[in-house]
């Protein structure tokens, strides 16, 4: 880290806590549990009738579940980024997942890859550095890509790095030897999800008691390869329904959805970071932290539900999944325990937009820490939602992926207002008008029979990609319209 970033750091966050000198408040702790390409209807209490999720369903009932919360990008990398910075993936000008696949450009393509950043610049101030500043423990697990060497959780903020690099998914699979630079070796066989939970364990038991802490846990599960989770495969396997039995895959433009959750598979592996997060809450009951500790889990982008041939997941009631700007690629579970939550509030399921951007000023808030000024000025906290406070949006949201994708996804953007949703097909040229208050599916597309409001929405999605300085894509000279 430079001299001057360093003094930046202090200078923001540091000063005013030192020139405030009155009697403090217990200092609140995190935990977040950030999970890949889990999906919005993957567990029990957001409706899967299929996956077993005991230890979720019973955080959720002692907090309270996010209906409508949203990744800033239907894919890895940008949400990962939106996250720590609280900047929008536009601003931050990683729209893709990183590297990205710049193996596009044939002549079957309307349009030359986007180029975008492969990490995360130092010069964004993170959620772990401003948490640091302030005397916070910072530790971080598991995924990050973000960025490799130069760029890894260390330098952005986090004491400890155990498993994360410039990869995103485990570069030789899920059981030892992982051959993770930043993650000692296990045992044969040892099962990364485990090893990463038992870190997690392993830090809230060796911290300093003394400060407040930041754990962040970034489960590589649910990301391909899909596996059979040691000790969670068995019990639904018995339950695998006979093939040929399901549902038809549902069409989705060039791809096709999955249209029933029932790849045993997968459903281990959403039993194994369930589990997971069983271990944390029990060790955190174990040290009478929950008072002083707010809980965030959630997932950086819908689940894997669209491909070539169907993905393992199935997002309905939602549309479509990973990599696509429906609602099934980009509404993500949400799940908050916080000691402020009412008791009158705790099992609520709250309505209120939130967008991954929101979690770095809410967690600020909640810390009675002052924001920087030209940080996280994307997001909006949801703090005052906790304590049940009403919440009126006041934003629309803007989603921007010019990429194509190997869900079948082809260049576009999507925008939200007030419960409309307009989404534009840049490979195709046309734009899709939905209802999201009476069709949240989007199955009944309005664009002909609303053309007022389309050219609106699609005027205003225009006008913020000026604003946040969006790149788009540009015309392949080697295109042949079929």
């Amino acid at each position: 880290m430079s001299r001057f970033r360093t003094m930046l750091i202090l200078l923001v966050c540091v000063l005013p806590s030192v020139l405030w000198a009155g009697p403090r408040e217990p200092r609140r702790n995190f935990v977040f549990v950030l999970i890949d390409d889990l999906g919005w209807a993957d567990l029990s209490c957001y409706g899967s009738t299929f996956h077993r999720t005991p230890h979720l369903d019973a955080l959720a009932a002692r907090g309270v579940r996010f209906e409508r919360a949203y990744a800033a990008c239907p894919v890895c990398s940008p949400t990962r980024a939106s996250i720590m910075t609280g900047r929008h993936p536009v601003r931050v000008q990683i729209t893709d997942w990183i590297p990205g696949d710049s193996g596009k450009a044939g002549g079957s393509h309307r349009f030359l890859p986007v180029q975008d950043r492969d990490q995360l610049p130092l010069e964004q101030l993170t959620l772990a550095e401003i948490l640091r500043a302030q005397g916070y423990q910072t530790f971080f697990a598991g995924k990050w890509h973000l960025g490799g060497e130069g760029y890894l959780p260390t330098q952005q903020g986090f004491d400890v790095n155990l498993g994360g690099g410039h990869y995103g998914q485990p570069p030789h699979g899920y059981f030892a030897p992982w051959r993770i630079p930043s993650l000692p070796e296990g045992p044969d066989g040892e099962y990364l999800t485990e090893r990463l939970t038992g870190e997690s364990v392993r830090f809230l038991q060796q911290r300093d008691r003394q400060r407040p802490f930041l754990l962040f846990l970034s489960h590589y599960d649910v990301h391909t390869p899909i596996h059979r989770a040691p000790g969670h495969f068995d019990q639904y396997a018995e339950r695998q329904p006979e093939p040929g039995t399901g549902p038809e895959p549902i069409p989705e433009r060039r791809g096709r959805s999955r249209a029933r959750q029932d790849n045993p598979q997968y459903a281990s592996m959403v039993s194994a970071i369930d589990a997971s997060v069983g271990a944390l809450l029990a060790e955190l009951e174990a040290q009478r932290l929950l008072e002083s500790t707010t809980i965030i889990f959630t997932s950086d982008n819908g689940g894997l539900c669209t491909l070539k041939n169907p993905g393992p997941t199935s997002n309905l009631p939602l549309r479509s999944g990973k990599g696509w700007l429906y609602e099934g690629g980009i509404r993500v579970p949400l799940i908050v325990w916080s000691p402020e939550t009412a008791v009158g509030l705790r099992g609520a399921v709250l309505s209120a937009p939130v967008l991954s951007t929101d979690y770095l000023p809410t967690m600020l808030q909640l810390a009675g820490l002052q924001q920087p000024a030209g940080v996280g000025e994307d997001g909006q906290s949801f703090a005052a939602a906790l304590r049940g406070e009403s919440v009126v949006p006041t934003r629309p949201l803007a989603w921007h992926y010019p990429h194509y994708h190997g869900s079948e996804w082809t260049p576009g953007a999507a925008y939200q207002r007030d419960g409309w949703k307009v989404l534009e097909f840049y490979e195709q040229g046309d734009a899709e008008l939905y209802n999201l208050s009476s069709d949240p599916g989007e199955r009944s597309n309005l664009a002909s029979q609303e053309p007022q409001r389309l050219a609106e929405l699609r005027q205003e999605l225009r006008d913020w990609q000026v604003r946040m300085q969006a790149v788009l894509p540009q015309p392949n000279p080697q295109w042949r319209a079929p």
